[in-house]
């Protein structure tokens, strides 16, 4: 189990409780080069740059356009977002 230490609240300011907080919709963020632009087929699967789990679409999506636009000169290169949250809990599959 991995603790975190919170900074103390400045003065007027509170905490936030579990029920304020937004809720986790976890998004993965991976890419890699792909076999022809036809399909979603990649070139080689040990390949692939895995970039990272992240805890909403705006920062999932920020990682992505980072990503993809870092490999522009490479147009068989493809990032890909994926809503993790839908898998984990298909409930959440609207959100």
């Amino acid at each position: 189990m991995t603790v975190i230490a919170a900074a103390a609240p400045q003065r007027g300011m509170r905490l936030m409780s579990n029920a304020e907080q937004p809720k986790q919709l976890l998004h993965l963020v991976f890419g890699g080069e792909l076999s022809s632009l036809e399909g979603v087929e990649f070139k080689d699967l040990s390949k692939l740059d895995i970039v990272g789990i992240f805890p909403d679409y705006a920062s999932a999506q920020a990682a992505w356009k980072a990503k993809a636009q870092s490999s522009v000169d490479n147009a068989q290169m493809r990032y890909f977002v994926v809503h993790l949250h839908r898998l984990l809990d298909p409930s959440t599959a609207k959100a």
